[in-house]
Order: C-alpha cells, then structure tokens, then sequence
C-alpha cells in the first residue's frame, strides 16, 4: 500500500466525506479509492461505454465513416 500526505481543499473534504458516509467507509482513503475507481470506468475506460460498443459494432460490419464524414461528425 502507498502512503501520501494531500492537500485537498474545503470543498473536496465535504465531498470525501459524503462519499465515506454513503458507502459506510472507515476513512478516507476508501473514499479516495472509490472515487478512484469509478473515475476510470467512466474517464479511462470509454470503450465499456454503451456508444461506444455500438461504434465498434459498426466497424466491425463495415458500416464505418470515411475519415472526412468523421471529421465532418466531430465538428
């Protein structure tokens, strides 16, 4: 396990604390890895995102864009 000394802000406080609460944690380092964890499902990881699937599904059939049609739709 890794130790760290932080500095966090007033606000943030109040948010580990909710979080410790609502989960029924002993501290927060728990809160910390909770909110950790559910920052890389939903940031890190967007090819588990259901869009995301039925992108890869398109591809995969065929039914892509061409490189301009994809800028086109990012635009």
């Amino acid at each position: 396990m890794v130790q760290a000394l932080i500095n966090i802000t007033e606000k943030t406080n109040r948010i580990l604390n909710i979080v410790k609460a609502k989960h029924g944690l002993n501290d927060k380092s728990q809160a910390i890895n909770i909110l950790a964890e559910e920052y890389e499902t939903e940031i890190l990881e967007p090819e588990l995102r259901p869009e995301y699937k039925i992108k890869l599904t398109n591809i995969i059939k065929g039914k892509h864009f061409s490189r301009e049609e994809f800028e086109k739709a990012v635009k």
